[in-house]
């Protein structure tokens, strides 16, 4: 049909597998070439074997169909060509065959039987259950089979009727496999070729594998990781016709090379004389090309558009030969059907029969024989591991750190320091620094459902408490400042119940997201064999690990990044506060810094999602930077504040109160006599104006 199509509208086609003797007709596909030989010239192969063994009295056997078919009307039509060969029976097998339908045609041809070669050209099954009546009929070493380009070296149609195939003939048109196709497509992955919009789904096809899920599921296909290569993680064999699809390709490319050179004069690029040619003209070229195809034979065209005959000839022989080790498959040579070479399984495959390597299930590995298979170790991050050891002492140090300031400020609850640092959102701040600290233990904690749970919970917690909080503050003393601006009226909602009711809705709005992805998603754990599915087997480590991608762990994060961001907005919003009033330009700083912490854990975090220390870096990466992003708070915001409570309690004594419009013009005041160089001590002018503050907001 696509021949018929083609020769309408005159555009040369190369084909790289259509064998059928038809297509040689130059009357009627004259536009057609190929770079395999017809079937024609199978046929006139058989001859030729059938010519050698002296045999003059044979038999066909044809499966239904124009490969069938065409076949044997070829071998018949030489056989009456050349003479000496006599046809005594040609049989056909139907489409459908009925039961008994195989025997019925052993049958028939022991009627002539004298007549004891038969010439095959059928497909593969007809082939097995042509050999299986044979020897249900006890017809072992009667006949003399030849087949055709279907049975070629293929062992799948005698296995387990070894004895009644000895000794057929089969050919195969000559092929070679093609080193470079090899090893261009065993390097070819998700990342580089993204040009082939199918290879995703070969990708799942090849490996047995889902994209885009995020684990392996009850009664579902394990996620890609991306990290499998073919040929390691799958089983590969350059598929036979690879040849013949590159000489058909470069076949075109040296016609349009001769043609441009002809016509184009080097001229660069489509000339407009090439632009306006014909099929005819490109035809020519096409059939007056030759080159050494990609098996180093030569790729030429005869008149009708047909390639070379070339065939290897087999021989089924059973033979007792030096086997092959433990964990080494036995390759047969081609053209040598009674040699092999012991090839050794390589990568995740394991010796399953003589012949053939299998892929080892995903969560298995070859053993060190390579005739089984064994468990692939499981791991996870352990305590006394390096990547453990550093985020756990740092995390130490920040609970007790964290600790102590709170111990501080519980004994020192009601002195003028404390008050004005706002206690009640001291106290929730104090709490999500100690619970970024605490996180650590629970991401190098053995995965369970407990732990996983946990994770969730409080893994943006302690995030959420903090900038929950700051946010609340930095918010205030804008709205302080800007309702200043206005009238002597204070703003509404900065009393400290007010100030808790903001930061806990803020909280609770993390939560609600958390318990809809438990509702969601239940948290489990999950074996990740892919991180650590190194080229070696014996490298190989299945990681134990809470089923959380790095998307929802971002996510997780996600809400209190937004609240971190919009909080450094507002840190700059009050900027030109002026740095005696209430934590503003501490909290600034806090907010800075923060964004770079985070800024710097994004890129590595995300970059190194492709290596096999990926566990480690990432869970070290992501605890230390939350441990930092705590450090930050508490060094800038409490730290000061506990220096003068210990070591310079004099400072931390009340001043008068004021109204909230004294506050403000008193601050911006202050601002002003701070840049002309006043000599009021800042330490005493930001107690009494935070004390104030606190006071007048109670």
């Amino acid at each position: 049909m696509v021949a018929n199509i083609l020769r309408l509208f005159k555009i040369p086609q190369i084909s790289y597998a259509s064998t059928a003797p038809e297509l040689s007709d130059n009357t009627r596909y004259d536009f057609f070439s190929r770079v395999v030989p017809p079937d024609s010239y199978q046929a006139q192969a058989m001859m030729d074997i059938v010519t050698a063994m002296e045999w003059n009295y044979v038999s066909t056997l044809a499966s239904e169909g124009n490969y069938g078919e065409s076949g044997v009307e070829a071998f018949i039509q030489i056989s009456r060509e050349t003479g000496g060969v006599c046809i005594a029976q040609s049989l056909k097998i139907p489409r459908e065959p009925r039961s008994g339908e195989f025997d019925k045609i052993i049958r028939r041809l022991l009627e002539t039987s004298n007549a004891r070669a038969i010439i095959m050209f059928a497909n593969e099954d007809d082939i097995r259950r042509v050999l299986d009546a044979a020897k249900r009929n006890n017809q072992t070493g009667h006949f003399l089979w030849v087949g055709s380009d279907s049975w070629g070296s293929k062992i799948s149609p005698v296995i387990g009727q070894e004895r009644v195939a000895e000794g057929a003939i089969t050919i195969l048109p000559k092929r070679a496999s093609v080193d470079a196709f090899d090893r261009y497509f065993r390097s070819r992955s998700l990342s580089n070729n993204r040009r082939n919009v199918w290879f995703a789904e070969f990708w799942e096809e090849n490996f047995n594998c889902k994209l885009g899920m995020h684990g392996k599921r009850p009664g579902s296909l394990k996620k890609c990781t991306g990290l499998e290569k073919v040929g390691r993680d799958s089983s590969y064999e350059q598929e036979g016709k690879v040849q013949f699809v590159m000489d058909a390709v470069y076949a075109m490319a040296h016609a349009l090379h001769r043609m441009h050179r002809e016509l184009c004069y080097g001229y660069p690029g489509l000339c407009p004389r090439m632009a306006s040619i014909d099929g005819k003209e490109l035809l020519s070229h096409i059939r007056a090309v030759s080159f050494n195809g990609s098996a180093g034979t030569p790729v030429v065209f005869n008149e009708n558009g047909d390639a070379p005959g070339r065939y290897d000839i087999f021989q089924y022989q059973i033979t007792n030969s030096v086997p092959c080790r433990a964990g080494e498959r036995k390759k047969v040579v081609k053209g040598v059907p009674c040699c092999w070479h012991c090839e050794r399984c390589e990568g995740y495959h394991y010796q399953a029969s003589e012949f053939t390597c299998e892929l080892c299930p995903y969560e298995m590995r070859p053993d060190v024989n390579r005739t089984g298979c064994v468990p692939i170790p499981i791991i996870k991050l352990e305590w006394h591991s390096p990547w453990a050891v550093v985020p756990v002492f740092i995390s130490m140090l920040g609970i007790i750190a964290t600790s102590f300031v709170i111990v501080t400020f519980v004994r020192y609850n009601d002195t003028p320091i404390v008050r004005a640092s706002g206690r009640e959102m001291s106290y929730v701040l104090l709490t999500g620094i100690f619970l970024c600290y605490a996180i650590t233990f629970l991401m190098i904690a053995t995965p369970d459902v407990g732990v996983c749970s946990f994770r969730r919970i409080f893994l943006g917690l302690g995030m959420c408490f903090s900038y929950a909080a700051l946010l609340t503050k930095t918010n205030r003393i804008h709205r302080i400042f800007e309702q200043g601006k206005k009238s002597v009226t204070a703003p509404r909602f900065i009393s400290p119940a007010s100030q808790l009711v903001i930061t806990f809705s803020l909280i609770s709005v993390q939560l609600l997201g958390v318990f809809v992805w438990f509702a969601v998603d239940p948290p489990h754990t999950v074996v990740d064999y892919g991180e650590q599915r190194t080229q070696d087997p014996l490298s190989a480590r299945g990681v134990l690990k809470c089923d959380i991608s790095d998307l929802s762990l971002i996510c997780s994060l996600g809400y209190s990044i937004l609240l971190m961001v919009t909080c450094t907005v507002y840190a700059i919003k009050t900027r030109g506060v002026p740095e005696t009033f209430n934590e503003a330009k501490p909290i600034g700083f806090t907010m800075y810094t923060t964004c770079i912490i985070w800024l710097a854990f994004i890129p590595i975090f995300f970059g190194t999602s492709q290596s096999a220390e990926r566990m480690y870096i990432q869970t070290t990466t992501l605890t230390i930077s939350l441990s930092l992003s705590a450090s930050v708070s508490l060094g800038m915001l409490y730290m000061p504040k506990v220096y003068v409570i210990l070591f310079h309690p004099e400072q931390n004594v009340p001043k008068r109160k004021r109204s909230f419009k004294a506050i403000v013009t008193a601050a911006t005041m202050s601002g002003k006599l701070s840049q002309k160089g006043g000599d009021r001590p800042n330490g005493e002018v930001k107690t009494e104006l935070c004390e104030s503050m606190e006071t007048n907001s109670e």
